[in-house]
């Protein structure tokens, strides 16, 4: 299953949040998933919990320092749904990327907030399959701000990483989290380069970390896969998925049950692209 917002353009009023689902040889016909009269809608998330239950977050209002956050969930695999439920005021669910649930039922969800001059992020935790969230400290780079959007994943050693976006300085930063996800380290600049824009990343049953994100601090092209065999610490360029000129972002990358990489992203803002890509032959 796929999802994304879409109208006229981006904070527009008639922008909603659409879904599609794909049956190995075809995807569905795009429905409307979420919806708020008079405002824009943004950045939905899609995540299933161990306990099989299927969330779709997203958020909606005039623009991100005022936004709400909704949810709805379903017990069928997208089947039926449950009807939008508002969270409580500044909790939202993940804001961009996907949570990631622990050995020990925790989910941990990458937020962040933008509040003037200040991008903030933060992970929230939840204990309870979804019901609460309790928020972590603040970890923004010292003395430079701007970072948002978390990515996570659990290294081999239990820590948690963070990578997220940053627009000062342009580059992918990193925290981590020796307490499961109550707090995090401030966070670092890595050597990878990123124009503010959204990333993603996935461990894989193998052990290897895959990172999508735009390798340049100028342009939202090309849009590549890096890898990394050391939890995040080093990184390697292993692929482009587009080069050619225009908008290539806002990724999502899980890994599927048969070990494949599946990836979506905005192509050009006219479209959702999708690619399936083996990881085995990433490796060098």
């Amino acid at each position: 299953m796929a999802t994304w917002f879409g109208g006229k353009a981006e904070g527009a009023k008639d922008v909603e949040i659409w879904a599609s689902t794909f049956d190995g040889k075809k995807w569905s016909e795009p429905k409307v998933f979420g919806t708020e009269p008079g405002q824009p809608c943004w950045n939905p998330v899609l995540f299933k919990s161990a306990k099989g239950t299927l969330f779709l977050w997203y958020k909606a209002g005039p623009k991100p320092d005022n936004w709400t956050g909704y949810v709805r969930t379903s017990a069928d695999n997208g089947k039926t749904w449950t009807k939008p439920e508002m969270m409580p005021s500044t909790f939202m669910g993940p804001v961009r990327a996907k949570p990631i649930q622990l050995a020990n039922g925790t989910i941990l969800a990458g937020t962040s907030w933008e509040s003037y001059r200040n991008w903030v992020p933060f992970v929230d935790r939840s204990t309870d399959e979804g019901k609460t969230w309790k928020r972590s400290n603040p970890f923004p780079v010292p003395e430079k701000f701007n970072q948002i959007q978390p990515a996570l994943f659990e290294a081999k050693d239990g820590k948690i990483v963070v990578l997220m976006r940053s627009r000062n300085p342009l580059t992918v930063c990193r925290s981590e989290s020796k307490d499961g996800g109550e707090t995090f380290s401030p966070a670092e600049e890595t050597s990878l380069a990123n124009p503010s824009s959204g990333i993603d990343c996935v461990r894989t049953k193998e052990g290897d970390v895959f990172l999508i994100y735009n390798p340049t601090s100028v342009l939202r092209t090309p849009i590549s896969l890096a890898r990394s065999t050391d939890d995040g610490k080093t990184w390697k360029k292993v692929a482009d998925l587009e080069t050619e000129p225009g908008e290539f972002s806002y990724p999502a990358i899980i890994e599927s049950s048969a070990g494949t990489l599946e990836i979506t992203y905005t192509w050009k803002r006219t479209h959702i692209k999708h690619q399936s890509v083996d990881p085995k032959k990433l490796r060098s």
